[in-house]
C-alpha cells in the first residue's frame, strides 16, 4: 500500500518540532483522515481540533505545506505524496498544543461590532439582488483561515488596531443590508483599522467558501470610508453647512 510521510508539528507555546509519521494512503483520504490515523495508531496524544469533517464547522484549520487550509477538505491526492507533507498550526494565533491554537481573540472582536439594527416600521421586503449580496457574507464558517493568512495580523501583529478580513465580511453584510439603519463606517475606519489592508487578496484565495472577501467586502467598505471622510467635495459641503452658508 502506498504511504505518505506527514511532518506534523508537536509541541506547545514553550517550543516544539515537526515529527515524521508514515501513513498508509487509501482512495479519497484527506489530511484530517491521516491525522486521525496518527492519533489512532501512532500518537494518541496528538492534539487536533475538528468537529464535522464536512467543511462546515471551520474547526480543523491548519497550515498544510505552508498554506492555510481546512484539513478535512485537503485531499492527499492533491498533494505531492512523494515528498514530506508538512502540517503545522495556524501561525497567527497563540499555540495551545500541537495543531490547536487559541482563536478566542476573534470572538472578542466580534462582540464589539454593533448588531443588525433594522429601520422601524419596515415591511421587511427586499429585492433578490440585495438578498444575494448579503447572503454571500453569511456563508462564512469562521475557520479563520483568512485571518491566519492576512499579513497585517500574521507578520505585523496589529491585533489591537485591526479586525481582519473575517470581520470586514461580517460588517459588510450589515452595512450592505437594505434594512439596516446603523452606520458603522467610523468604527471601520477608527477601531477596525481597514486602512491597514492593502488588498493583496490573499484572504480571498484561502477562503473555503469562495467568498470574494476583497472585491465584495473590503473594497466597498474602503470606498465608503473614503466617501465619508476623505472626499474633498463632501468636506467642502460640511464646512459650508457648519458656516451656515455664509
Amino acid at each position: 500500500m502506498a504511504e505518505a510521510v506527514l511532518a506534523v508539528f508537536r509541541g506547545t507555546r514553550e517550543g516544539g518540532t515537526p515529527v515524521d509519521y508514515r501513513v498508509p494512503i487509501a482512495p479519497g483520504m484527506v489530511v484530517l483522515d491521516a491525522l486521525h490515523y496518527i492519533q489512532g495508531h501512532l500518537a494518541p496524544d496528538l492534539a487536533v481540533r475538528w468537529n464535522c469533517k464536512a467543511g462546515r464547522c471551520g474547526s480543523c484549520s491548519a497550515e498544510v505545506n505552508g498554506r492555510p487550509r481546512l484539513t478535512c477538505k485537503t485531499r492527499l491526492d492533491s498533494l505531492p505524496t512523494d515528498k514530506t507533507i508538512t502540517v503545522a498550526p495556524m501561525k497567527t494565533f497563540p499555540l495551545i498544543k500541537d495543531l490547536v491554537t487559541d482563536v478566542s481573540w476573534n470572538y472578542q472582536v466580534n462582540k464589539k461590532i454593533p448588531a443588525f439594527s433594522p429601520r422601524p416600521g419596515t415591511d421587511w421586503k427586499m429585492s433578490q439582488a440585495d438578498v444575494d449580496r448579503a447572503q454571500e457574507f453569511r456563508k462564512c464558517i469562521e475557520c479563520f483561515l483568512c485571518q491566519d493568512v492576512c499579513h497585517v495580523l500574521r507578520d505585523h501583529q496589529k491585533q489591537e488596531h485591526y479586525a481582519g478580513p473575517r470581520f470586514f465580511v461580517r460588517v459588510a453584510g450589515l452595512e450592505m443590508h437594505p434594512l439596516d439603519n446603523l452606520s458603522r463606517i467610523k468604527s471601520i475606519k477608527d477601531q477596525m483599522g481597514i486602512g491597514f489592508c492593502n488588498i493583496t487578496k490573499c484572504c480571498t484565495e484561502v477562503c473555503p467558501e469562495s467568498i470574494h472577501i476583497t472585491d465584495n467586502a473590503i473594497i466597498p467598505l474602503k470606498e465608503r470610508v473614503v466617501d465619508q471622510f476623505y472626499d474633498p467635495l463632501v468636506w467642502i459641503a460640511r464646512k459650508f453647512r457648519r458656516s451656515g452658508g455664509t
